[in-house]
């Protein structure tokens, strides 16, 4: 299952594409109708020739309405980028391209709308410069077809483009953790409350026990949709409205998480690869302000670069956020920082309940680098090493790999004397591990804490639990 995303200037013609591919109009806001102009989310979906149906998140172009664009590019799997012929590329045209460029997003298609507007060859020169915004991006190689959705030209070999790109992406990792990140959250009479996003993980179903974070809310699943069909079970990667027994819309906001419950802890602090945009005004600085962007999240945070003090554009850095309240997010998951006006940066979260660091020191940054590109075993060696003693419940919230995995990896990293278990036996969820070298340290301190105690009282036969 996939989701195509739109990225594009306002009045560009996103939202007239998609009506016009898939016969659903994705402006749902009398406003929106009123002015002509898309200002929050728009939904639909698209069978393709191959039969496989797809969801679509359309986005706002207008940058007063940046935030609202982010919190719906997180789950997309394709960007379908639209530059309208008869204007060109503008500044939202690049700022979303950056934006997408940031959160990894590795196919698209470019869109090149309204050709019928203006001269066959002036909508070539629009072309042109469209594929020059594209070199050094993740959309380097997208497809460019010149398309309107008044007479129809060029929708047929659109859809088809679209078709033959997602074909090529891989599909979604499964680890069996169902996340729902909520960008909707409103009432139907006769059903209750329901909340709606892009299913990032695992798959839920009707009658399943849920919990929403960060506030921590339980709720069982009443009823569950995919594009506006009664399903029993929701597929990884769909558009899902989920109708949640027991709360009410006043308790939800876009930004919680809809999840299973007891695997993932909500954090104030993530470590990440940070990336800034080419288009930088100047240097990300050390300690300053920033708004940050995961999922449909959006909170203010303060950016800590651990090996510079500053960060120019184009360049990366390893850093840490510190936010002002907590986000349901893992890591792998993508994330955008900006300022009141601009796209700063982004990159991928390396870690979550992240301890301070020493900046400038090799050894933390050794540890970042192996957990961002590392194996699965030198994943969880250095993960148990950073917070030992470490129940293996809470190394397996801390990984993004599958239950099975971890304790695979756990169980062969005991037989071969690279971890310690306090616990006989296979390991538990609450076993305590122990990275070798740091058991040797505890081992040494604790002989060297007992000869002291005796030296300093020799006729004792022991030194009591209390001291």
């Amino acid at each position: 299952m996939y989701v195509i995303g739109t990225a594009g200037h306002i009045d560009h013609g996103k939202s007239a594409l998609i009506e016009a591919l898939t016969g659903i109009d994705p402006d749902r806001l009398r406003e929106e109708k009123e002015r002509g102009l898309t200002i929050d989310l728009g939904f639909a979906w698209l069978t393709l020739p191959n039969g496989d149906e797809v969801s679509i998140v359309d986005v706002p172009g207008h940058e007063r309405f940046i935030k609202n664009m982010l919190a719906g590019v997180g789950g997309i799997d394709l960007a379908l980028r639209v530059i309208a012929a008869d204007e060109g590329v503008m500044p939202q045209t690049r700022e979303h391209l950056a934006i997408i460029d940031l959160l990894g997003i590795q196919h698209g298609v470019v869109a090149v709308t309204k050709a019928d507007l203006v001269e066959p060859e002036f909508a070539e020169l629009v072309a042109a410069d469209a594929e020059e915004t594209l070199r050094g991006t993740t959309l380097e190689n997208a497809p460019l077809l010149l398309c309107s959705a008044v007479t129809r030209q060029g929708l047929d070999d659109l859809v088809a483009a679209l078709q033959s790109e997602l074909a090529k992406t891989p599909a979604k990792r499964d680890i069996d953790r169902p996340r729902l990140p909520i960008d909707r959250a409103f009432t139907i009479a006769g059903f209750g409350t329901v909340v709606t996003g892009t299913l990032l993980d695992g798959s839920l179903r009707e009658g399943q026990e849920v919990e929403v974070l960060p506030p921590g809310l339980r709720s069982r699943i009443r009823g569950l949709q995919t594009h506006r069909q009664k399903v029993e079970t929701a597929p990884l990667g769909r558009r899902t409205a989920v109708n949640l027994a027991g709360l009410s819309v006043e308790e939800l906001e876009r930004g919680m998480v809809v999840t299973t419950p007891g695997w993932l802890r909500p954090t104030t602090a993530v470590d990440v690869r940070l990336r800034a945009v080419r288009y930088l005004r100047r240097p990300l600085r050390h300690s300053m302000t920033v708004t940050f962007h995961t999922g449909s999240v959006e909170v203010e945070g303060r950016l800590l670069l651990l090996d510079r003090e500053e960060l120019p554009p184009e360049e990366s850095a390893w850093a840490q956020l510190r936010l002002a309240r907590p986000v349901a997010a893992v890591k792998g998951d993508g994330f955008v920082i900006r300022d009141p006006n601009d796209t700063l940066g982004g990159g991928r979260i390396v870690g979550t309940q992240a301890p301070r660091h020493r900046r400038f020191h090799p050894p933390t940054i050794d540890r970042l680098e192996t957990m961002d590109s590392g194996s699965p075993r030198e994943a969880v060696l250095i993960a148990v090493a950073a917070a030992e003693p470490m129940p293996l419940r809470d190394l397996r919230r801390s990984l993004d790999l599958a239950a099975d995995e971890v304790r695979a990896t756990v169980e062969s990293a005991l037989a071969a004397g690279d971890l310690l278990a306090l616990d006989s036996g296979p390991p538990t969820e609450g076993t305590l591990l122990f990275s070798a070298q740091g058991f040797a340290t505890l081992s040494e301190r604790m002989k060297a804490a007992l000869a002291d105690y005796h030296r300093q009282f020799p006729l004792r036969r022991g030194m009591p639990r209390k001291e």
